[in-house]
């Protein structure tokens, strides 16, 4: 088992940053954009990405299952092992040229966090992560902030697509918390905000109706690097909610209480 985690986690980054590379490479096309939804973009780079990434894992791993983003899902197996992928985490801001995007690769084995891999193009930032291996950021050893006070902190959140009750929830959260931190910051990638937050960039962060490719290499990522992953009142993750907090240990309980003073909207 040791030996094929080291070679997940050396496939999932080689993986990675191909994809990352071919998002580059195709940065200056004229891009063709349909929606999803009124906000919700893709474009044919999140397509030829994720064709990649399903290709290679295919290759290496043909009996292994894939849940991805664009709905490159193989059939469900007996596998113990699933993919998680999210082939170009921040597509609004790639159409906008705002260079905040990465590929995320999440790896469950037996439905628990195994290994995870997130690259970032535009810094050349590779990031990645075992199960009890810890987490690397271009192959050296990161971990969480030390930062103690939530005054002295400076926070991630994000928000939904949708003007649903999650995002009147979030807003109501951002005008609560902001006062109370150094600063509060909304990049629009989820798998770039745990990236950092768990190479100590970030001190804290929470987030409301994610998808499971969003946050499943981010959450391993700062896990291993001594954060402290959870729901929004301290219970564990569900990845099928994508209700999220993460944070160093010290700032990770005062997220849990301001939430906490909205729980009935939860």
């Amino acid at each position: 088992m040791d030996n094929n985690l080291d070679q997940l986690i050396k496939d999932a980054g080689t993986i990675a940053k191909s994809a990352g590379e071919i998002i580059l490479e195709l940065n200056s096309h004229e891009r063709q954009i349909s929606y999803k939804s009124a906000r919700d973009m893709v474009t044919e780079v999140d397509q030829a990405s994720e064709n990649y990434i399903v290709s290679e894992i295919n290759r290496l791993y043909p009996e292994h299952e894939i849940l991805a983003e664009e709905g490159g899902a193989s059939t469900p197996n007996q596998s113990p092992y699933k993919w998680i992928i999210d082939p170009l985490d921040g597509t609004t801001n790639f159409v906008h040229g705002f260079p905040v995007f990465a590929v995320s690769i999440g790896i469950q084995f037996e439905n628990e966090l195994f290994a995870a891999a997130v690259f970032d193009p535009n810094r050349h930032e590779l990031f990645t992560a075992g199960r009890d291996r810890g987490a690397f950021l271009n192959g050296e050893p990161i971990s969480v902030s030390k930062t103690h006070e939530l005054g002295k902190s400076l926070m991630a959140t994000g928000f939904s697509y949708f003007n649903d009750d999650y995002f009147k929830l979030n807003m109501e959260l951002w005008a609560s918390i902001y006062g109370k931190t150094q600063g509060l910051r909304r990049a629009g990638a989820a798998a770039i905000d745990l990236a950092w937050l768990a190479c100590g960039r970030l001190d804290g962060l929470w987030e409301f109706s994610l998808k499971p490719w969003d946050i499943a290499a981010g959450a391993l990522l700062v896990k291993e690097a001594g954060g402290l992953v959870s729901g929004p009142l301290g219970e564990d993750l569900d990845l099928s909610t994508g209700h999220i907090i993460a944070a160093n240990p010290s700032i990770h309980p005062h997220i849990i209480k301001e939430i906490s003073l909205f729980k009935h909207r939860l």
